[in-house]
């Protein structure tokens, strides 16, 4: 399984970019992959093909009205493994309350 942690956004559209960062958002969740939106950016798991499809059809909503966009993507492929968006939080979580 592949978890993708991307950011994108239009350059040059002003401070406030929140209804382009919503139109990609929007995407990720009628994808049904599991995602995380977070304050730097979105983060999804699924099969690679899905992942990439959906980071693609983000790129083509923006590229509709914006004629620059930044698109950041950081991956992460763990062969057989699914639920790490949850997994390696706890799993950190535990090893904190270890050593308090």
């Amino acid at each position: 399984m592949m978890m993708a942690e991307f950011a994108i956004f239009p350059i040059g559209r002003g401070e406030s970019l929140s209804k382009y960062v919503a139109r990609a958002a929007a995407i990720v969740q009628k994808s049904g992959l599991e995602y995380r939106l977070t304050p730097m950016g979105t983060i999804i798991e699924g099969d690679t093909g899905e992942v990439f499809e959906v980071i693609q059809r983000c790129q083509k909503a923006l590229e509709k009205d914006c004629a620059r966009i930044s698109l950041a993507v950081k991956m992460d492929y763990r062969k057989g493994k699914t639920g790490r968006l949850e997994q390696k939080i706890r799993s950190v979580e535990n090893k904190l309350e270890k050593t308090s």
